[in-house]
């Protein structure tokens, strides 16, 4: 594996088409797609990837049916207490990227619980974007940073650097992804990560999320490593 590879961010697309292809409803392919995200944590943790952000729930996935919004909020919640002490025992520092005020304040009390008990770790990273949207995040990110100007935390008449900037992101101390794996054969961001992946490299497969196999994990890892990163420069 490339050893400059530390974030890696998924975009997992494909639970509902799973779950057609199989004769199933829409919430066993989310429940499939669950079990995918442990073996995926594993193998980072295995490859020495630092960060792994995953694309959970965007602020568009409000849309969906009520049944659909509410068996998915219902799975974070058994995801959070049925794995957590895995994370606890793994030292994985689990992390939530988002609108939480969209939650519901029993899915927050949870998301908080174990981010607590994960804190001090440094290994590993597990950060999920729940109700989260990268134009949501550059704008809440912007009226934070138009309150401490009001504020005179910030002098305005200053030019504002992009490094000053992020840290009014979610998560401003995470390094930007290397690598933003989408399954299911789409080239869409999603409103992913749009401040962050400005140098990301990208890598599509057809495999759905839930049958993201280890085969493709390391396809992902060998076409990065392929890449000749030059981040805007030459080498």
């Amino acid at each position: 594996m490339n050893k400059s590879l530390r974030h890696l961010a998924v975009i997992m697309d494909g639970n509902g088409r799973w779950a057609q292809a199989h004769g199933k409803q829409r919430l066993a392919g989310h429940r499939a797609g669950a079990e995918t995200v442990e073996r995926v944590l594993d193998w980072c943790r295995d490859a020495g990837i630092r960060y792994l952000t995953l694309y959970a729930f965007s602020t568009e996935n409000w849309k969906r049916s009520k049944e659909e919004v509410s068996g998915l909020m219902g799975l974070l919640g058994v995801f959070l207490r049925s794995k957590g002490g895995k994370l606890v025992k793994n030292r994985v520092r689990f992390r939530v990227i988002g609108r939480r005020e969209d939650l519901s304040r029993s899915l927050v009390a949870k998301i908080e619980d174990l981010e607590r008990r994960t804190e001090a770790f440094d290994e590993c990273q597990l950060i999920l974007a729940i109700s989260y949207g990268g134009r949501a995040e550059i704008a809440a990110a912007a009226q934070r940073y138009a309150q401490d100007c009001v504020a005179g935390r910030v002098d305005p008449s200053e030019p504002l650097a992009e490094e000053s900037f992020t840290r009014y992101l979610y998560a401003p101390d995470v390094p930007d992804p290397d690598l933003i794996v989408r399954t299911s054969g789409e080239f869409r961001l999603s409103n992913f990560l749009l401040w962050q992946c400005a140098y990301s490299e990208f890598h599509s497969t057809t495999t759905l999320w839930p049958d993201f196999s280890k085969d493709d994990f390391d396809a992902a890892l060998a076409a990065y490593s392929s890449r000749n990163r030059r981040l805007g420069g030459r080498p």
